[in-house]
């Protein structure tokens, strides 16, 4: 096994093109092929609109194999990824908008003027310096859009987006001057969803317990006050991501990890119910918790 040490002294190194350029020729050649007239039916009639939710669903896929550190499924998931870019390029090129050589030549141009520390005169030692060259290029390059929110993609998830958002304020210097005061805010949106949700218009001081006899959930009917409701709400996530945002952490990241947490946890409960012969609905909150409790113990 190669040590770290070993390993460190490889970075940087493209792979070996004598080996790869074969391969990627073959790719590209199968995907062409694909799409020929002599073909697979199903490549031919696709289009850069049809074949979205796929590019996003192997993309998802990919960040589950990262998540996992399985590194056969990371490099499968990579070749799909892969895919999705070749084929979309193929698909380009048939209806005349522009080929892969088009698109490998822009990125790699563009990661060169972004770089300027690297493939110019310019210095940087520090990631923040990085990023003030990386911003400046971006910027030059952009100049002709009206808005800092332009370009910021319509399919992310919202809590991501939240954060693109108000990373691209906070690039002009609209934003908090302390991050600490982002906790004032969420306890002012916070009490503002409370007034929309509770007739007296305060957070209940409810302590978290399985004790008490459930009490039935009552959504909400009036269109009006639901917009209301979903607008506070929406207010209370876009804080977190901002929150987020200011200690460097992705909350798409830290929520993906939490439904992962999660999804395992409850899982040991359904083995644990099934060992004990005990269906969940039959199964009492108290003995669910306290499986749940003994899952994370474990973790």
């Amino acid at each position: 096994m190669t040590n770290q040490s070993d390993a460190s002294a490889d970075f940087g190194k493209p792979p070996e093109f004598a080996t790869l350029l074969p391969e990627f020729q073959r790719l590209c050649e199968v995907i062409a092929k694909l799409r020929s007239p002599e073909g697979c039916p199903w490549d031919r009639q696709q289009t850069l609109a049809s074949i979205k939710p796929y590019t996003l669903e192997e993309t998802y896929e990919l960040l589950e194999a990262i998540d996992a550190d399985d590194n056969a499924a990371i490099q499968e998931e990579l070749g799909d990824v892969l895919l999705q870019v070749i084929l979309d390029s193929q698909i380009a090129a048939d209806e005349l908008r522009f080929g892969l050589t088009d698109v490998v030549k822009q990125i790699a141009d563009k990661m060169v003027r972004r770089h300027p520390h690297v493939f110019g005169d310019e210095q940087a030692s520090t990631t923040d310096e990085v990023k003030q060259h990386w911003n400046a290029a971006k910027n030059t390059e952009k100049s002709e859009r009206k808005s800092k929110l332009e370009g910021i993609p319509a399919e992310l998830p919202q809590l991501a987006k939240a954060y693109r958002i108000a990373a691209r304020a906070a690039s002009v210097g609209y934003d908090f001057p302390d991050r600490r005061m982002l906790f004032d805010k969420l306890s002012e949106e916070l009490q503002e969803l409370a007034e929309e949700l509770f007739e007296d218009g305060r957070i209940p001081q409810v302590p978290a317990s399985i004790d008490p006899q459930p009490i039935p959930d009552e959504h909400v009917t009036d269109p009006s006050r639901k917009q209301r409701i979903e607008s506070e709400l929406g207010d209370v996530l876009f804080v977190v991501a901002n929150i987020a945002r200011r200690w460097g952490i992705n909350p798409e990241e830290a929520l993906r990890g939490s439904n992962a947490k999660f999804s395992r946890r409850f899982q040991a409960i359904e083995a644990a119910m099934k060992e004990q012969g005990v269906t969940m609905e039959d199964a009492g909150l108290a003995e669910m918790e306290d499986a749940y409790q003994r899952a994370k113990a474990k973790e």
